[in-house]
């Protein structure tokens, strides 16, 4: 560790104390002290930030909105161990906000009092820095798609992994386990800071059958379809080849729920594609899973009709 310049390290300790500066302020100080000059002779403001206050700044008119800690010491001139203290501070002026260990997201002025960016802003980089294949799904993808009513109050990603959900000041992610994930049709789209992968309307409908109550349940799952149906942005083909690398049963609820809000919006739908796959599946299923094995039996997508549906046109 280098000198305050001019002084002596004992001078240092004895001011420290004198100030009731701890060891961790002592280590920032002494960094922007002595490494002024390293800063000052690096070429500030296009190669590297002048000064590590400048950093989030620097990053977001750089264009870069996700920066890991190796990269960080590389532009700031530190070694690797003396990082997280500046970081610490930056952090602590909700300037920069860290979704995973080692890596962190500069926040611009309008969301620091959020004390994080969307997540939409940086799902994709963090994705890419786990290592796991994902999709931007459920009520997150019905809002991004025009089809819910109301923001999600979570962003919900739809991953092979299984990761704990993360909350970061007023962006809260929950992700969803799927082993198929990887082969679920998806689309990219642009974001502020980038691209983002989205589950399809016909993904998205999938989805939400299956976990209705990460929908909000069966009703809100139907006034999602019927936004879609009704906009025309539900392609049954294309929901018949997605429909592939789901359980029969949820094909047999989705058809049913597709067939249900088209007649309440009077709206000719043509699902023949899919009643031949749900027709594999012999056995009638309840319309609410775990709910009472009884109601009327419809008999084109042998589904127990066992709770009311009643989406909000």
């Amino acid at each position: 560790m280098g000198r305050w310049p001019g002084r002596s390290r004992h001078v240092d300790d004895l001011l420290c104390r004198r100030l009731r500066i701890g060891d961790s302020d002592k280590r920032y100080i002494r960094y922007v002290t002595d490494g002024i000059t390293t800063l000052a002779l690096a070429p500030g403001g296009e190669g590297r930030p002048y000064a590590p206050r400048d950093l989030a700044d620097w990053l977001i008119a750089h264009g870069r909105h996700w920066v890991t800690l190796p990269e960080v010491a590389e532009l700031l001139g530190l070694p690797a161990d003396q990082v997280p203290p500046v970081v610490a501070r930056l952090r602590n002026k909700g300037q920069l906000f860290s979704p995973t260990r080692g890596a962190y997201v500069p926040i611009p002025p309008e969301y620091r009092s959020w004390g994080a960016t969307p997540a939409s802003h940086f799902v994709d980089p963090l994705m890419a820095h786990l290592g796991h294949p994902y999709y931007v799904g459920l009520l997150s993808a019905a809002e991004i798609h025009g089809a819910a009513h109301q923001r999600p109050q979570v962003f919900q990603v739809v991953t092979t992994a299984r990761l704990r959900d993360r909350a970061f000041g007023r962006v809260r992610i929950a992700f969803v386990t799927s082993a198929r994930a990887a082969y679920r049709p998806t689309t990219t789209l642009n974001t502020p800071t980038g691209t983002m992968v989205v589950a399809t309307p016909e993904v998205t409908v999938l989805d939400l059958v299956a976990s209705p109550r990460r929908g909000g349940g069966l009703s809100n799952v139907a006034t999602v379809a019927a936004e879609l149906v009704g906009d025309g942005r539900l392609d049954i083909q294309a929901l018949t080849a997605a429909a592939g690398t789901y359980p029969l049963a949820v094909v047999q609820r989705a058809g049913w729920l597709v067939d249900h809000v088209a007649g309440l919006l009077g709206i000719g739908v043509d699902t023949g594609s899919l009643v031949l796959l749900a027709a594999e599946r012999t056995e009638p299923t309840a319309l609410a899973a775990g709910g009472r094995r009884s109601g009327a039996l419809d008999e084109r997508w042998n589904v127990l009709v066992n709770t009311a549906v009643e989406p909000d046109l």
